[in-house]
């Protein structure tokens, strides 16, 4: 009995020192040996994702590593919550980098939308927008990097005209960077029947410069409600600020207040210029870009012909007419001294020499202008033609007239010959009186801090009333400073400034 008692004692021994050598020579049975029969990885220290009811077990490899600095299988393997996968998703696409640009770009369900329908339905004329932006584009950023403004709000001019100058909207907005007639003024565009530089691409690009860079001010220096002020005009997205209390763009295109076409306005934007630095990843690479637009400009004293410039500078007339798309007749402005003409590249000198050498009363060719008039109730062909020093015959030739068309309501093409420089516009003022012949001019004031309405009618003289009208401010809205508003209206009589009465008796 003792004999059997010291035989199993020593086999009792010795079990576990054959067990551990033999599972140190061989690591799989060790895997086994911790109770799982597969090779998976121990992802037991893994964080359960929220709303697990399953209690966290006991690691069953802890404290079995040999070297306790050596990570183990679980930490080397992160599993994100799948709340932040799918918030990653929404705004930017997996493996899809955004290319490089001074305005911040941001990829979301929005621009994801617009990329998709420029490859799409909107591919044919996305593929023009290319073709003609390189023609305009080095110009256009050169403007802005002097004023010291991002060179990719180009692609601003893309979304507004696809870079073309003689574009016009429904609200009549007109030019590349579509300025309304009263924007266009406020930023020194001239506007009249002879030029409407709101199609000239270097100086509307230098308004549109001027503007931006007031938004962006106005604005806190957030580019995308900038660009939304741009469309909707900068009062609406004030008002729109207010209402949902927040600067976040996408937060206040959620709200109904905004029209969709200022909702759409950022994400499209955003959408042309991420296809517009990478043409060919977005199935652009066929492009036929047309050559950089370059020219020399040259000083014009007087009035002259646009076939006689383009003699000059041994080009076609169509050359000139496309370098200056601002001009609206066949001339140079009559009343515009040293107006600075495009002309070819290259063709400055012989054209300045050649031109030196004609007579002012050589420059320029009498015309017919051609004036519109609307049909008022009473009139006649008769009457009409001759309030204009025309025919009747001559009028139902011009705009296709039967003898039994009715003409009330109608506008008509008038022929207006043109004996002097201002014959023109002496006749049409004639034939159709304006109410007011004098010219209006705004004084505007930026808002500082703390200015307030009652504050600035005090201090610019000028009733609380007639300030909340001439800057369409409603009820008691807060002025926001870097807002422009007007303070003082003038207008011009008989060639003198005379203010126009803000008191309350106005």
């Amino acid at each position: 009995m003792n004999r059997s008692f010291f035989l199993l004692a020593i086999v009792l021994l010795f079990t576990p020192i054959a067990q551990a050598s033999d599972l140190h020579l061989n690591p799989l049975r060790e895997l086994t040996s911790l109770g799982s029969g597969s090779l998976q990885a121990d992802l037991s220290g893994v964080v359960p994702r929220v709303g697990s009811a399953r209690p966290k077990a006991a690691s069953p490899a802890e404290g079995r590593r040999a070297n306790p600095l050596e990570p183990s299988m679980g930490e080397l393997i992160v599993v994100e919550d799948e709340t932040s996968l799918e918030d990653d998703f929404e705004l930017q696409l997996p493996g899809q980098d955004l290319p490089e640009s001074d305005i911040p770009l941001a990829l979301n369900g929005k621009v994801e939308y617009f990329i998709s329908y420029f490859q799409t339905s909107g591919r044919k004329s996305f593929s023009r927008w290319l073709s003609r932006s390189e023609r305009y584009i080095p110009m256009m950023r050169e403007v802005l990097r002097k004023e010291g403004l991002p060179e990719d709000l180009v692609y601003l001019a893309m979304i507004e005209s696809g870079f073309t100058p003689h574009a016009v909207s429904v609200a009549s907005a007109v030019g590349p960077w579509q300025f309304i007639s009263g924007t266009g003024k406020r930023y020194d565009l001239r506007i009249d029947q002879w030029i409407d530089e709101r199609r000239d691409p270097l100086k509307s690009t230098v308004a549109a410069a001027m503007y931006l860079k007031e938004l962006y001010s106005l604005f806190n220096q957030d580019w995308y409600l900038a660009a939304a002020g741009y469309n909707a005009g900068e009062n609406k997205i004030l008002r729109a600020i207010d209402k949902y209390n927040t600067r976040d763009f996408w937060e206040i295109s959620k709200g109904s207040y905004l029209k969709r076409e200022t909702k759409d306005y950022v994400p499209k934007l955003l959408a042309a210029a991420i296809i517009a630095k990478e043409p060919a990843r977005y199935g652009f690479a066929d492009v036929a870009y047309l050559p950089p637009i370059e020219f020399d400009l040259v000083a014009i004293p007087s009035r002259t012909d646009l076939d006689l410039v383009a003699k000059l500078c041994e080009v076609d007339v169509k050359a000139i007419k496309e370098l200056n798309p601002e001009l609206r007749r066949w001339c140079t402005p009559p009343d515009y001294p040293d107006y600075e003409l495009k002309i070819p590249k290259g063709k400055r000198t012989s054209f300045e020499e050649a031109y030196a050498h004609l007579p002012a009363d050589q420059r320029y060719v009498e015309r017919i202008v051609y004036s519109r008039y609307r049909v008022k109730k009473k009139d006649t062909l008769q009457a009409i033609a001759r309030r204009y020093g025309t025919t009747a015959e001559t009028l139902a030739e011009v705009n296709k007239l039967k003898p039994t068309s009715k003409l009330r309501g109608r506008t008509l093409l008038v022929p207006v010959p043109v004996a002097t420089e201002d014959a023109a516009e002496r006749t049409v003022a004639k034939a159709s009186p304006k109410k007011d012949e004098s010219r209006a001019f705004n004084k505007y004031y930026t808002v500082k801090k703390g200015d307030t309405v009652a504050s600035l009618s005090k201090k610019f003289n000028i009733s609380q009333r007639i300030l909340a009208a001439w800057n369409n401010l409603k009820g008691k809205m807060a002025l926001h400073p870097g807002k422009r508003i007007i303070v003082a209206k003038y207008v011009e009589k008989k060639g003198s400034m005379v203010p126009v009465d803000g008191g309350e008796n106005s």
